[in-house]
């Protein structure tokens, strides 16, 4: 972890016993392949995400579509209807809490049992799948749990006034099984008195806070017998989160601020100067205090440790390209490490545009300042390959920009002075690490993202790093309307945005048309929904049968054959994804970049960096299925030149669902922190660092990256002083074994991923 001492081993705490020795060997394997629950710990820091008050049913009314949920209801009634002429037995029971109404629906031989279960007055929890049947709310074969009718009156009595754990649970495991688990290990630990679990909060601490115990708060958030009980316990769970993570950054930012590396001062009338001299613009204000703050870090002998964030457009790559001039300047060389070909490829393009003469180092007439900028792939061919390395190796080329080929063992630099990762949340910190040691003294580092990030989540995500923002477009960019098509409700919504393409391209303009999907590959049975990547949403409340009869994410291969066969015909449409062999990717690019093509029909990978000024309108096609964070930046593409720029996000999301909701929010505004705010609270873990980023189970389970602002800045208050006070954690053995746990393996890329 860059230079972060190691830590002892944490041995003996119960809580990192295995689950299999509790609860036997089939519950664990479910709880680890579906929660990715594995030890006692995991499992009591799985906190429930609601509780249920006997006499106060959940609200129907607000339940949300497309989701798993438990929900707590009395059954109205329950009949059972024939069809196919008497052959078909179909059970409906409507459930009641009155704020609404819900109905199960139940198919087969299994009518019977429950019809004579689920009998008008009983009441019992339900969970499955929220889906419309007839314009009403249905879950299809739910799993269920009765309550009361079959338990003695003291069963009844301990579970009246009790507030009921709702889990975040999954169709293979329903809330009140969780429940049960977590109730056999809470007795096991009572019956010891907790003996041996470690608190990872110092005595003094947690004092001055008025917060319980570590074994106090996991009983309370389990057991809770007042909804104070349950408040107390979330600021303690809450304040472990925060804390033991901002220790984590407080040590990682203490051991490199004493590392020691060259001071890169740009030279009076060298390329820096040549450069902004040849520029056609002035520089907003923002680019220059920016610049202002990287060339104040650049002038110490301490490496820099800088997240550069920005609105779409705002200019970070000519912020970033001033700064790697400054250090050639200096004698050093710069590394521009992008996460995709295309991108690095665009960058290579762009950057070279914008130097013109000045990147033509070793070149006949060349200008008297310039340097080479070489461009560094995975699959370019051996001879250039060869070329580019020899070209670092002696330092004839000042700037490399290049994807993960920058890290393999046979790139070698003269003397590395910086390097700029652009698109952060792609790579880790032993990548960004890995290239860093290529320098014969620790280099600079500027991490760039065009995903705006509200401050909370900067301290928590990126804590180990000084931030600047850059807020301010440049002048002449145009504005961009975004606009909802419900193509499944009105169709012919849809058939207007393919007139307004072919409309743009008679003004001369072109399109880009994005799909979650490439098309040539096979679609997995249950394929996510968020065939886009950072979609939002929660974990599952509850487990019913699951299916998703929603049809496959729209496909560019498909698309851009349809579109050049129907709509668009006429057009020069082409297709673009991440599994094109990157000269036909780069072709594709460099044709639809000089006007050679009307319409690009690609996924993702025109996500970030791709400029093509002409682009006027982008066509989103199942638009619900990308995040927010995703389709902001999609949408930053188009409107980039002086004419406005138009965004169709087509969606066939019903009206009221929780993801037409959110394409809603994104076409009302165009304010990135905004989104970056409404994505993480529609998300509801609370966890920027969750599942749906980056695909593992983050650590933070109750600190709501939102808003628990003041619990993340006094937790990063008192990390910085205990680190500074005791860098080893000698004196606080608990805190070090907590810190050990957060940074295994398993859990390592919970600080790599943003």
């Amino acid at each position: 972890m860059g230079g972060v001492p190691a830590l002892e081993e944490n041995t003996q705490d119960p809580l990192t016993e295995p689950l299999r020795k509790v609860l036997g060997g089939t519950t664990a394997k479910v709880m680890a392949e579906h929660l990715g629950l594995r030890t006692v710990g995991d499992l009591l820091h799985h906190y429930p995400r609601r509780y249920a008050e006997r006499g106060e049913l959940t609200r129907l009314a607000d339940l949300p579509l497309d989701e798993h949920v438990t929900v707590v209801a009395q059954v109205a009634d329950s009949r059972v209807l024939t069809f196919n002429q008497g052959r078909g037995k179909r059970l409906e029971v409507t459930l009641t809490d009155g704020s609404g109404r819900l109905q199960l629906v139940f198919f087969g031989r299994a009518v019977h049992h429950h019809h004579k279960e689920l009998l008008p007055g009983r009441r019992g929890m339900f969970a499955g799948k929220v889906g419309v049947f007839n314009r009403k709310l249905q879950l299809s074969h739910p799993a269920y749990e009765l309550l009361g009718a079959d338990s003695g009156a003291e069963a009844v009595d301990a579970f009246a006034g009790r507030l009921m754990p709702i889990y975040p649970a999954c169709k293979q495991l329903e809330s009140w099984k969780i429940a049960k688990a977590v109730a056999t290990v809470v007795d096991s630990l009572l019956a010891t008195g907790w003996a041996g679990v470690a608190d990872p909060l110092p005595a003094a601490l947690r004092a001055e806070r008025g917060l319980p115990t570590l074994p106090e708060a996991l009983e309370k958030v389990h057991r809770p017998r007042t909804k104070a009980d349950v408040e107390l316990a979330r600021a303690r769970l809450k304040w472990d989160e925060a804390f033991v993570l901002q220790v984590a950054l407080a040590r990682r930012r203490l051991a490199e601020g004493q590392l020691q590396a060259v001071a890169r001062r740009p030279r009076e009338g060298g390329l820096l100067d040549a450069f902004d001299a040849r520029l056609p613009f002035t520089l907003t204000d923002g680019q220059r205090a920016v610049s202002r703050e990287i060339f104040d870090d650049l002038a110490t002998e301490h490496p820099m440790h800088r997240l550069l964030q920005g609105e779409v457009g705002s200019g970070k790559t000519l912020v970033a390209l001033r700064a790697m001039l400054a250090v050639v300047d200096a004698g050093g060389q710069a590394a521009m490490l992008a996460p995709t070909e295309v991108l690095a490829q665009q960058h290579h393009r762009s950057i070279t545009e914008m130097m013109g003469e000045l990147a033509q180092g070793g070149m006949l007439g060349s200008a008297e300042h310039a340097t080479k900028v070489v461009l560094l792939t995975g699959s370019m061919g051996a001879a250039a390959r060869r070329r580019a390395l020899l070209d670092l190796a002696t330092g004839e080329a000042g700037i490399v920009i290049g994807t993960h080929a920058l890290i393999e063992d046979k790139v070698g630099f003269h003397d590395l002075g910086l390097v700029v990762v652009d698109e952060q949340h792609r790579f880790g910190v032993e990548q960004r690490d890995a290239l860093r040691s290529k320098g014969k003294q620790p280099p600079h580092l500027l991490v760039m993202t065009a995903t705006p990030i509200p401050r909370t989540v900067a301290m928590t995500v990126f804590g180990d790093l000084e931030t600047s923002v850059l807020d301010q477009l440049p002048a002449g960019r145009s504005p961009i309307a975004s606009h909802v098509v419900p193509a499944a409700e009105k169709p012919h919504f849809l058939a207007r945005a393919w007139e307004r393409v072919r409309e743009e391209v008679s003004a001369g303009h072109q399109a880009y048309v994005v799909c979650p999907r490439i098309g040539d590959e096979e679609e997995p049975p249950g394929a996510r929904r968020g065939g886009g990547g950072d979609r939002a949403g929660g974990e599952d409340d509850g487990g019913a049968d699951g299916a998703d009869e929603r049809r496959p994410p729209l496909a560019v291969l498909d698309v851009a054959g349809q579109l050049a066969e129907g709509p668009l015909k006429g057009l020069r449409v082409a297709a673009l994804h991440g599994r094109m062999q990157p000269d036909a990717k780069d072709e594709v690019m460099r044709r639809f970049a000089a006007g050679e093509l009307d319409v690009l029909v690609a996924t993702t990978v025109i996500e970030v960096g791709v400029n093509v000024p002409n682009a006027t309108v982008m066509v989103i096609m199942d638009a619900d299925r990308f995040g927010v964070s995703q389709l902001h930046q999609l949408r930053g593409r188009v409107g980039r030149g002086s004419a406005p720029g138009l965004c169709l996000l087509v969606s066939e999301a019903p009206e009221g669902s929780p993801a037409r909701a959110r394409l809603g929010a994104v076409a009302a505004t165009l304010d990135g922190f905004e989104l970056s705010r409404i994505d993480l609270e529609q998300r509801r873990e609370g966890d920027v660092l969750g599942q749906a980023q980056s695909g593992t189970r983050s650590s933070l389970r109750m600190l709501a990256v939102i808003d628990d602002e003041e619990v993340i800045a006094a937790a990063r208050e008192k990390a910085t002083r205990i680190v500074a006070a005791d860098p080893e954690l000698e004196r606080l053995p608990e805190l070090r074994a907590a810190l050990e746990a957060l940074l295994d393996a398993e859990r390592e890329e919970y600080l790599e991923k943003g």
